[in-house]
């Protein structure tokens, strides 16, 4: 057990104290400096004021004949020690001020670190229960336990300074009495060992109902979920969900707490017998002429305070290992396994007038049986466009994620312009594709940096954003609200405006026409909150705009998907018909029955 403690405090120890070192030098040698003031500090008051008392009792003793001078000179030593105390005090709180500013730029770093780790997963990590529950571990602790666990090893040297101080001064009274002031400080030692041990496993296993406590949370209190809440009278009910989650990790957590404070309380008489044994002990001593009443004092202070020096080092080991325990959830995030942007490198394909291919292409979602997608192969070519359709679940929205490079097929190639995916450069491809998702983002930011959000290179570009909402139709609503490109959209922050469900999807659309050098514009239910007028609007205006470009449209609404010049119908995640809108209605098969049962429902 020792040993695994002493390897797993090394591991990551070296790793917090470059993390703190790297944040800020000046400040990590401040705190080691002013604690190294703090563990001499007690060791030479205790010698002080053990001279102070001899002191007096000599001057009362040799009042009659010494005069004034041994006055003098206590006063000499109450002077020293108060300044002693002062300059102790004046460490503490130096040492307090340091780590708090450390504090809060470590804990800004860490969270940094978290976050730039995020921006290199892909989105196959994301839609993994395991990898929240390290996420939410990392964010729940570990961003104030690399400095922790410096200021435990700090703390750690302190008391080892002030033992080692203590004990060239309570050797003189006895060497056991140090050995008794180290024992009795092993049994409380071990039990917050034990303790520490059984809160972090408690904390690993209860991180799904933490992240469930979280979406509760957000569930009831957030504005896009509060309709629904109310509408359906659903706020008693998950209140009531959240209060026994909670109640279920707390009845755990009270019974640790119950029996860790148990035993640490019994195990502190131990001490408390030690103490007040070495204080019969030197009475004794004093009292048999051994020692003098001023080295009572000074040993009875030096084994007090040597025997909180002895708690708190062995308790600063036990927060060490603990402080281990939690790093090593940062770092099992930080360690995540993602693909390296170096897997591809080029910008162009060998054949520019090729398109896109899909051969043989496969998918499975990690943990499902059947595979999302199934030996599809298709082409399309610049100036063609295509439309996906098919059922919810037939694998539409996962080819545009393949094709996007948001998944890795499982089986079979994508190419684009007779290149692997694989092979282009990340930024490369992604400007080449314009998409907006039926799930796309509704930034709580402005009118112009939700269109900007397109094309991060000119985010910040109004021409742009004009340029890209004319195509994407939102013009004539944007230019009506007060600040126009700058009137901030949604209702968390003030002076938000929300806008309908049609005008959004107008702003993702304009969003993904923010890429002017996108040959590849993909639509995933582009018009779903759209009235039939909008919609038809929508996609006379889009088929100008596609003109030499490639169109991948994803829709249930049949009279846009007939524009297309190619459609494929997707089932269980296999292609089972392609073809021309007329070809397709003259096979009779699986696209022609929904297209008729759609109609009928206009008639």
């Amino acid at each position: 057990m020792a040993g695994v403690r002493s390897a797993r405090i090394l591991q990551y120890g070296r790793r917090a104290a470059e993390l703190v070192w790297t944040t800020s030098p000046a400040l990590t040698i401040v705190v080691a400096l002013v604690t190294i003031v703090s563990g001499v500090a007690p060791a030479v008051i205790a010698y002080v004021g053990a001279l102070i008392v001899d002191g007096v009792v000599a001057a009362a003793r040799a009042a009659a004949s010494a005069g004034v001078a041994p006055r003098m000179h206590v006063m000499e030593l109450v002077a020293l020690e108060g300044l002693l105390v002062a300059l102790s005090a004046i460490a503490q709180r130096g040492s307090g001020m340091c780590q708090s500013l450390l504090r809060d730029r470590l804990g800004h770093r860490v969270n940094v670190m978290i976050l730039e780790k995020a921006l290199t997963l892909e989105l196959r990590h994301f839609e993994n229960s395991e990898l929240y529950d390290k996420l939410l571990r990392a964010q729940r602790e570990a961003t104030s336990r690399p400095l922790s666990f410096v200021t435990n090893v700090i703390g750690l040297l302190r008391e080892g300074i002030s033992l080692a101080s203590y004990a060239a001064l309570l050797i003189g009274f006895s060497p056991w009495a140090m050995a008794v002031l180290l024992l009795a400080g092993v049994p409380t030692f071990i039990a917050e060992a034990r303790y520490s041990q059984a809160a972090f496993k408690l904390f690993r296993r209860r991180s799904p109902d933490l992240r469930m406590q979280s979406y509760l949370e957000t569930v009831i209190s957030r504005d896009d979920h509060v309709q629904e809440v109310k509408l359906f009278g659903l706020g008693p009910m998950l209140l009531d969900r959240y209060r026994a989650n909670f109640r279920q990790y707390h009845d755990e957590q009270r019974q640790l707490t119950l029996r860790h404070q148990s035993a640490s309380l019994a195990l502190s008489l131990i001490g408390t017998a030690a103490y007040y044994g070495a204080y019969a002990w030197i009475a004794f001593s004093t009292i048999v002429g051994r020692t003098t009443l001023g080295q009572m004092t000074m040993y009875l202070s030096l084994f007090r305070s040597g025997q909180g020096a002895v708690g708190t080092a062995l308790a600063s080991v036990n927060r060490l290992y603990d402080d281990t325990l939690y790093l090593s959830t940062l770092y099992e995030f930080l360690e995540t396994p993602s693909r390296s942007r170096a897997a591809g490198g080029l910008q162009c394909g060998p054949h520019p007038r090729d398109g896109i291919r899909f051969e043989q292409v496969s998918y499975h979602y990690p943990g499902i049986a059947r595979p999302a997608l199934s030996d599809v192969t298709l082409h399309v070519r610049p100036g063609e466009s295509l439309a996906l359709v098919g059922e919810n679940g037939s694998g539409k929205t996962t080819l545009i994620k393949l094709l996007t490079r948001l998944y890795t097929p499982t089986a079979g190639r994508i190419l684009l312009d007779g290149l692997d995916l694989e092979a282009w450069d990340e930024d490369a491809l992604r400007r080449r594709v314009g998409v907006i998702f039926q799930d796309f983002t509704r930034y709580q930011f402005t009118v112009g940096e939700n269109v900007g959000a397109g094309d991060v290179r000119y985010y910040e570009d109004e021409s742009r954003w004009r340029a890209a909402a004319d195509k994407g139709l939102a013009t004539p609503f944007v230019v009506a609200m007060p600040g126009g490109f700058r009137t901030r959209l949604g209702k968390w922050f003030d002076e938000g405006r929300e806008l309908s469900g049609g005008q959004w999807q107008k702003i993702a659309l304009s969003r993904a026409f923010m890429r002017t050098d996108a040959d590849i514009v993909v639509l995933d239910e582009p018009t779903a909150a759209m009235d039939a007028a909008a919609e038809a609007e929508i996609f006379e205006h889009f088929r100008a705009l596609m003109k030499q470009r490639i169109a991948i449209l994803i829709s249930h609404r049949f009279s846009t998907v007939r524009m297309a010049s190619q459609i494929v119908v997707l089932e269980k995640g296999r292609v089972i018909e392609r073809g021309t809108h007329d070809e397709l209605m003259r096979d009779a098969g699986a696209y022609s029955r929904l297209f008729l049962l759609q109609a009928k429902g206009y008639r």
